[in-house]
């Protein structure tokens, strides 16, 4: 089963990213998504060789995000794609399946698309506005998130939704009444002082009502 908080990493250069990630890791998250967007080719290679590295030491899952390419040549357990990147069926095409391959969705009509296609799971988001990301989607807000997951309850899809987007720990509780799997989370990570503390309590609330 996939776990439940992935961190998408943040950092200007090579050395923040790693910084970044690699504080992750230890204060114990073990999903991480690779973003690092308008760099030179060299320079995002070199971070993703680097990173599928610490991935491996800390036995974490490693994805690169927005880039297919990338994430074969470093052999990433996957890669994860915006609404306005590669299509998931010609991704799929190109990994083959044991690779994951997430899609971002802010719709209803996103995740059939992207569950028709062949995708892992899926990112769906905003829950709020975030300036981690350039260009936002509409807003979902917790309505949002309800009324989506209530119609794939319906419908009968079931694949692992993560929330995105602006959210902070007394958010956890409310997002996952509304039948998320889980949460993808960028500075509330990045941006905290007490990493192992913060991912201990992230935690507690996502696997809250899990029966083990």
């Amino acid at each position: 089963m996939y776990h439940k908080l992935q961190y998408i990493s943040q950092g200007n250069t090579i050395e923040e990213q790693l910084y970044n990630i690699h504080q992750a890791l230890d204060a114990g998250c073990d999903w991480v998504q690779m973003r690092f967007k308008d760099q030179t080719e060299k320079d995002t290679f070199a971070l993703a060789e680097a990173v599928k590295f610490l991935c491996e030491e800390y036995l974490a899952n490693f994805i690169v995000n927005d880039n297919l390419y990338l994430a074969q040549q470093v052999a990433a357990d996957g890669v994860h794609l915006g609404l306005t990147d590669m299509k998931i069926d010609e991704a799929r095409a190109i990994l083959g399946s044991t690779k994951i391959i997430g899609g971002t969705a802010n719709t209803f009509d996103d995740i059939k698309n992207h569950v028709k296609n062949g995708c892992d799971y899926i990112g769906l988001g905003p829950f709020r506005f975030t300036s981690t990301k350039e260009k936002l989607s509409p807003i979902l807000g917790l309505s949002g998130y309800f009324e989506i997951l209530q119609k794939m309850k319906k419908d009968k899809i079931q694949i692992p939704v993560y929330a995105i987007g602006g959210i902070d720990l007394r958010d956890i509780n409310p997002l996952m009444e509304t039948g998320i799997h889980g949460i993808a989370v960028s500075g509330m990570i990045t941006n905290s002082d007490q990493k192992k503390k913060l991912i201990q309590q992230i935690n507690e609330k996502l696997y809250a009502n899990v029966i083990v």
